[in-house]
């Protein structure tokens, strides 16, 4: 049978455990992104990635994943991990493939209740379209 202070050091650890997990994704405030030359999707979300390629822009494929790139070092990487590399805690992004897409625009400009915030009023399409084709960049998908 566990004496009381086993199991108070038990209690003690596993509530330690999760305030690492709840404060230890960092930064989740919005940073602008400078989208460049890229063109001003609109507001009205888009169900399929355009920068990829062989879609409308795919030719600035190139260019959104620069900005993409940019883009998820400033806003998604302090939960989503470096380079889109999860640590296990949110969803890896690498792992979404290009049918994924209206799931990811859906996410990503209305949050979730699981701590991932809103960032349709911060960061606009023309932003979260090119972070969406940096992380296809680094996953392969």
């Amino acid at each position: 049978m566990m004496s009381h202070n086993s199991l108070r050091t038990l209690i003690l650890g596993a509530s330690l455990s999760w305030t690492i997990v709840a404060f230890g994704h960092g930064n989740v405030t919005p940073q602008p992104v400078d989208t460049g030359d890229l063109p001003d999707l609109g507001t009205e979300a888009l169900n399929e990635n355009p920068f990829r390629e062989g879609n409308q822009h795919g030719a600035l494929n190139d260019q959104a994943v620069e900005v993409g790139k940019s883009a998820y070092a400033g806003n998604c990487a302090g939960c989503h991990g470096i380079e889109a590399q999860s640590g296990g805690l949110t969803p890896d992004l690498r792992e979404l493939t290009e049918w994924d897409d209206e799931y990811y625009i859906g996410r990503v400009m209305n949050g979730t209740d699981r701590g991932m915030p809103s960032f349709k009023s911060n960061l606009g399409q023309t932003a979260i379209w090119s972070i969406r084709t940096y992380v296809e960049s680094v996953s392969g998908n």
